[in-house]
């Protein structure tokens, strides 16, 4: 089937990965390596970054709930100090390349996010909120976990874009930097496409519309 949508995930798409403040973050604090990441893939549909991405808690809340599970690891981290990492800074070229998409494809963004900092896509400040307000206007449809009360990698969500947008899963490529979350795409039938590095993502994504980027 010819592609006829291009969906995006958000954070570590068009923003550096949360996970390289993450990495930077351990160091400084002497904690294990990826021991954030840790925290998060434990009990994944009802840990504190769950139910903060459906807005089943507030942010105070998710602080404490993230503490505690923090310390059962062995290492007191508040949710406090790690909601400030979430915010990345914007890559140029995919925002380019999404704008290509725009003018041949229909174009989505599924994003798990939380209800903080300022604006869509948890942006750290307003100016970068601005910045990310102008991303977001480009797209046909957005389904925000903090807004949908249902968040990646539960296939609803995906289902949810294509209904949206009006496209099969099959006609459909799906970006995204978790693994976990693309699995769920293929599964539908999306193709696919897990973002390591910028560059290897806009050679799969040429590759797969047939566009330059």
């Amino acid at each position: 089937m010819a592609i006829e949508a291009v969906i995006w995930d958000f954070g570590g798409v068009f923003t550096t990965s949360p996970f390289e403040a993450f990495r930077r973050f351990e160091v400084q604090r002497g904690l294990p390596q990826d021991f954030i990441r840790g925290v998060n893939a434990a009990d994944p549909d009802a840990n504190a970054w769950a139910l903060f991405e459906r807005n089943e808690i507030d942010a105070a809340a998710f602080d404490t709930m993230f503490l505690d599970e923090a310390t059962r690891r062995g290492h007191a981290v508040r949710g406090a100090e790690v909601l400030p990492l979430l915010s990345g800074d914007v890559r140029p070229r995919v925002v380019a390349a999404l704008t290509a998409c725009k003018a041949r494809f229909k174009v989505g963004c599924i994003t798990n996010n939380v209800v903080t900092g300022h604006g869509t896509g948890m942006a750290g400040s307003a100016e970068k909120a601005r910045a990310i307000s102008e991303i977001f206007a480009q797209f046909d449809a957005v389904i925000e976990s903090s807004k949908a009360g249902v968040r990646k990698p539960d296939p609803r969500i995906y289902q949810m874009m294509c209904e949206l947008i009006g496209v099969a899963p099959a006609a459909c490529v799906y970006l995204d930097d978790l693994g976990v979350n693309c699995k769920p795409a293929a599964a539908l039938g999306m193709t696919a496409i897990k973002v390591t590095t910028e560059d290897q993502m806009l050679e799969d994504l040429a590759a797969a519309t047939g566009l330059a980027f």
